[in-house]
Order: structure tokens, then sequence, then C-alpha cells
């Protein structure tokens, strides 16, 4: 197996093999075609003549389409290949390859080539923890075409395979007799077709999209009305221009079809883990890219609206009103052996669904959504404060009721290690974060502005605010370090504040609830190097116990959390500050080919000459798709202001000139303009 692995996507589907083309699953190779949160194949090796290929080069056509250029055996100094390989893939609701050998000879050839095929079946879930199956496999030929399954009891998966040209077919794939004459080429094209069956062997649709495989005429055609339909970005600096193009075919890459609303796309969290409905992940990607594609959040909010909490079930972390947290179709969620069916266990994508329908009629003016979700929206408020605040003193915290396969830590800091004490010491549970309550006073003072404008109830808007108020208050008394000056990580189920220094700190502003008197000093701890890497914010602070530079939560730079932060920044006033984290994130993405990934390793800046990789971040993945997109709206100060866009642009001076044109609201179609006029420092 090839240590470079190629990925390749589309929707609900995805491809990751290596750089052959071929894919051969084991517990270090997670590869394969995987749709649904199920590998539906884990074996695909191309020979010819029982000879493995060897890579030339990739040809990374577009996110849904690959070409590997291979030639037979590894060849040698001045020794000529006398049969080159093109293997094009294209995937969409599966995926076809199309398989060219060219013949460079000139005496004609023979050859015998075989596409050996498999699959586990393997959940996602199982792929990475490496469980063992429960089921049983079959294969059969029908129709020309290689059928392979898995049965478990009502729950049935198939791969449907075939060719284009005729093959010798066993269980185990296709075998084909090719003879090439001199300077000559033979094809076949090959379709691989996943399918979803429930009992009785009846076909499972969970899309309308779910059927034949769309041509790559159809896919390309899809993308280019994408872009078109979203704003144009003309600017002296071509590297932005490049990002912010990466960020468009990216979003449109991680598109995941709502499965309660055939038809329509919600952002997917990121490749490879990831490829599923997610509520905090597709409402922070659905605000990102409010200004571009005001779609997707219509979308998110229908989808999470339709699966809101409606009981209390402790296998699940559901409650009345919550909103879900991630939702999988594959085989240990069927028979409930995990609780994603759908999983509730995170504190803020509640408050932050409030956050969004808000966000978004101020945006598009669709007060008709806004009147359809309302009882949902609703529910998610009084969720905050009946279901949320486990410790009974105001503040939103969480603790799971499932000690089996719940989340540890429910905010999006969710890996096991990321809140701690400043000496290293995990605290208890619950766990009432700082963010969470910035989130929650936020979505008080939003549901409060939809009642009073749009749900004509002044006495619910009366009461929120009221409740914003006075939660503003105690958070500034209860979370504020005094001898230190930031604000706690969090409180500990004794009241106690987690007094370690992060990132998390950078959100309060974005929400507002920092005092006015405490912003300098919440600023100047961003700043601190300790904090910022040149690059951008660390999760974690260098001084803390836990700070680890290659450390998930505990000290990487996540490029969505600093988009964030600088929006943030921009609420207060810090037009400076948040260009400075704009430059800083947006020249970390010219050394990643533009595409910003899941999250960077926090060394200083100025020990590397580039930003180091984390080494197993998601890559698309859809916050840091939407990075750029909410950097590209701080800079260029774009708010709303009853039915007009504001512009108030603060640039830095590198980007030069810049223009956004055709930005969708309400006020219909708007441009904006700016100019560079900030001065970075010289390690930016």
């Amino acid at each position: 197996m090839n240590d470079t692995l190629v990925n390749i996507l589309s929707g609900n589907t995805f491809v990751v093999s290596d750089d052959r083309g071929d894919i051969e699953a084991s517990p270090a190779a997670p590869t394969g075609l995987f749709a649904f949160d199920t590998r539906f194949v884990s074996t695909w090796v191309l020979s010819i003549d029982g000879q493995r290929l060897s890579p030339l080069s990739l040809d990374d056509v577009e996110y849904y389409m690959t070409r590997f250029f291979l030639v037979v055996g590894g060849g040698g100094v001045y020794v000529n290949p006398k049969v080159s390989v093109i293997r094009g893939r294209a995937v969409a609701e599966g995926f076809r390859e199309q398989l060219a050998i060219l013949n460079h000879d000139d005496s004609p050839v023979d050859l015998t080539v075989r596409v050996e095929v498999g699959s586990d079946f393997a959940d996602l879930f199982e792929v990475k923890d490496a469980l063992a199956k429960k089921g049983t496999y079959y294969s059969r030929i029908e129709n020309d075409c290689l059928v392979i399954g898995y049965l478990r009891d009502t729950f049935q998966r198939e791969t449907v395979i075939s060719a284009s040209t005729p093959a010798h077919l066993d269980g185990r794939g296709f075998t084909f007799a090719v003879h090439i004459e001199p300077k000559q080429e033979w094809t076949t094209g090959l379709s691989v077709v996943p399918t979803l069956l429930g009992p009785f062997g009846r076909k499972l649709t969970l899309t309308a999209e779910a059927g034949p495989i769309r041509t790559s005429e159809e896919m390309q055609a899809n993308l280019q009305d994408l872009i078109g339909q979203s704003p144009r970005l003309e600017c002296d600096w071509d590297a932005l221009k490049h990002t912010y193009r990466r960020s468009l075919v990216d979003l449109a890459a991680l598109r995941f079809s709502a499965p309660a609303f055939a038809g329509q796309n919600l952002p997917a969290a990121g490749l490879p883990w990831f490829m599923s409905l997610f509520g905090r992940d597709s409402i922070i990607t659905s605000l990102q890219a409010l200004p571009f594609q005001p779609g997707l959040a219509a979308t998110t909010l229908r989808e999470l609206a339709s699966r809101q909490g409606s009981r209390r079930d402790d296998f699940r972390d559901e409650d009345p009103g919550r909103i879900m947290h991630e939702m999988r179709f594959g085989e240990t969620a069927a028979f409930e052996e995990r609780p994603h069916s759908p999983y509730f266990g995170s504190a803020d994508a509640t408050p932050l669904f409030i956050v969004l329908l808000d966000e978004y009629e101020r945006w598009t003016g669709d007060t008709d959504l806004v009147c359809a979700y309302e009882p949902e929206a609703r529910a998610a408020l009084h969720w905050i404060d009946a279901y949320g605040d486990l410790m009974g003193n105001g503040y939103l915290s969480y603790r799971t009721r499932n000690e089996q396969t719940g989340l540890t830590n429910q905010c999006w800091k969710d890996s096991w290690d990321s809140i701690s004490y400043r000496d290293g010491r995990l605290p208890g549970f619950p766990r009432a974060t700082c963010e969470l309550q910035g989130y929650a006073y936020d979505a008080k003072l939003r549901g409060a502005r939809l009642a009073r404008l749009v749900w004509h109830d002044p006495a619910l808007a009366d009461r929120l605010e009221s409740e914003a108020a006075d939660l503003k208050r105690r958070f500034n008394r209860d979370f504020w370090i005094e001898d230190r000056e930031y604000y706690a990580l969090g409180l500990d189920a004794d009241g106690g504040q987690i007094d370690a220094l992060s990132s998390n700190i950078g959100h309060l502003l974005w929400s507002g609830i920092v005092d006015e008197d405490k912003a300098d000093a919440v600023v100047g701890h961003l700043f601190d190097p300790v904090m910022f890497t040149g690059w951008g914010i660390r999760t974690l602070s260098a001084d803390e116990k836990r700070y680890n530079p290659l450390g998930y939560h505990v000290g990487t730079v996540w490029p969505f959390d600093n988009s964030f932060i600088a929006w943030g920044l921009r609420r207060y006033g810090y037009e400076r500050e948040a260009a400075r984290i704009a430059a800083g994130i947006l020249t970390a993405a010219t050394y990643f080919g533009g595409r910003l990934p899941e999250a960077f390793a926090g060394y200083e800046r100025s020990r590397t000459k580039y930003p180091a990789q984390y080494p197993t971040a998601c890559s698309p993945q859809a916050w840091s798709t939407g990075a750029p997109l909410l950097f590209l709206r701080t800079m260029l100060g774009l708010e709303t202001a009853d039915d007009s866009l504001v512009v108030r642009p603060a640039l830095p001076r590198h980007i030069g000139h810049i223009e956004l044109l055709d930005i969708p609201g309400r006020w219909g179609r708007a441009d904006a303009y700016g100019r560079g006029k900030i001065e970075m420092p010289i390690t930016q």
C-alpha cells in the first residue's frame, strides 16, 4: 500500500485510494468506497499479467474526478515502458472508472487485465475501531454484473459492479482478455453502485438523488452553476482568489443530501470520518457561508428542526427541544450499538440553532421560514434553561448520560483532554465552558428579536432580554479571573473556575457577552505570544500544562476558531486585530494549496517558513472551508441594516484592492468594495 491517499468525493459518497487508484483496506489504511456510513468496496486492485501498476502522476481534475497515469511494473533507467494505463474515476452515488490501456510498441500485445474486487461492508465506526462483523457475506453473478452483499437480520447492503466490455466474472472480480494492435488502445468502463436494502430486499432511497450515477458533464455543470450563483471576487492578491474558489468547490464537494428534504443540500462535516449530518458543524458552516450560499442555512435549519429532540432518552443524550449532534446510517446505529440515530450529545448546537435562525432572517428577510419553525425555536430556547442547566446555577453545562459510547466533552472542543485546569488536571462533571454561556446569551437576545418582530410575542421578548442581561452580569462576575484578567475556560461541578487560558475566550467577543471594560484585556491575551503564533491563535496557551502544538484541541491552530474570533473582534471595534488574524490564516492557506485543513500545528511562525501539518486533520473540512468566507465578510465589515447591506472595510495593505460582487441578501444583490490600508507586522 502506498503512503499517499487520494480522496474523491461527491455528496453522500466518497472514495479513498492509494496513488495508483487501488483500494486495499486495513486498520492502517482506511481506504474504500464509502456511502451512508458503510464501506461498500474494501478491495479494488488492478493488475496486468499478474503485475501491479506503478504511478506516474495524478490529475486531480475536480473534487469528484481524478485520473491516474500508470505503467506496468517499476521500469528502469533507459527502459521505455511499452504499455501505459490511464485510469479515470468519477464519483457520484457510487463511482465510474474508465480504464484505458495504451500500446506504445510496434508490435501487438495480448494482456490479461484483472480487477480484484471485495467488500467488508464495514460501518465507519467499525473501520475506526477495528470491530468484528456479525452478519454474513454473499456474492452472485446476475445479468453480467457481480453482486457482493452483506446481511444481518433486516440490515442488508449490496455492491453491484458491471463492465462495459465482455469479461470473465467470478466471485472476486473481473478478468479481461485484451488484444491491442500497435499504437492503439483498449478501453472499458466499470460501474460500481452501492445499494441499501430493507426488509424483503426492498431498495431504500434516502434521497431523491439516490439512483443512477450522474455523468461527469452533469457534475461539472452543477459545480459551475453553484460557483456562478456565489458572489464574484476580484482582488489584487491572486492567492486569495484561489483560496476563495477552493472554498466554493470544497463546499460543493461537502454537500450532503438532506435525508428529510430530498433534493436539498447542507454541509457535511468533513472527509473522511464525518461525511454525515452534524448539528454544530452544519450550523457553523452555514453561518460562515451565509453571505455566499444562504440556501445551505435554510436546509440546515429545516433538517435540524425535523430531527429535534422530543423525549428523554439517556442512550442518545436526547431531551425535548435539544438539537441533534450527529446522525449515522450504518450498521452500528441501526442495531443501537452506537447512539447515533441520531445522537444529541452537544451542548452548543441548540443555542447555535437560534443564532443561525436569526442571522438567516437578518440576511435574507425570509420570515416565512422563521414563522414555520417557531415551535422548534421556542423548544430550543426552553431547553437552554430547563435541560441545559445541569448544575442549577443558571449556566449551560453538559454531562453525558451514556457512559459507554456518549461524548465526554460536548462543546466544540470535544476530545477527552480538551478541558483542563492550568496544572493539567481534568475537572469533573458537569462542566460549563465559557463559550456555551456566550452562545446562550446570544440565543436569548436573538430569540427576543424574533419574538418581538416575527412571532409578535412581546412578553417572550421582554423575558428573554431580561434573562440575557442577568446572564451577562453573572457571567462577568463568575467567569472572570481577576488576578489574570481573562475568562476561565469554564466552571467545574463545584462552581470553581477551570482556569486554563484558551481560544474559547475569543468566541465570547463574537457572542457579545464580554463587558466593554474587559475587552482590552481579552484581546491582549489572545495576541500574547503564548496564544498567537503569527499564523493564528492557538486553542490552548503555551503556558498551560497540557499544551502541545500537535495536540488536537490543546495547542493546534483551527482556522474556523480563528474566523469566529476575528468576527468577534470586529464586533468590539478591533479592526486591526481582526485583519491580523485574517492575514495570518489566509497566508497559511497558500501553503495548503488554498485548502485550509481542519487544524495545523501551533508552532511559532518565527520557527517555520510554513505552517506544519497536523497529522490526522480532515481535509476538506466544512468549518475550515467556510473560514475564508467568514474572513472575507469580516475584513469587508459586511452586516445588515434593515433591507440594506452595510460595508465597513478594514483590510491588510498587502491584499490591495478587493471587490465582492453580487452578494445575495434581502436587498437582492449588492456589491462591496475595499482597499487594504492596515499595515501588518513584519512576520505577516
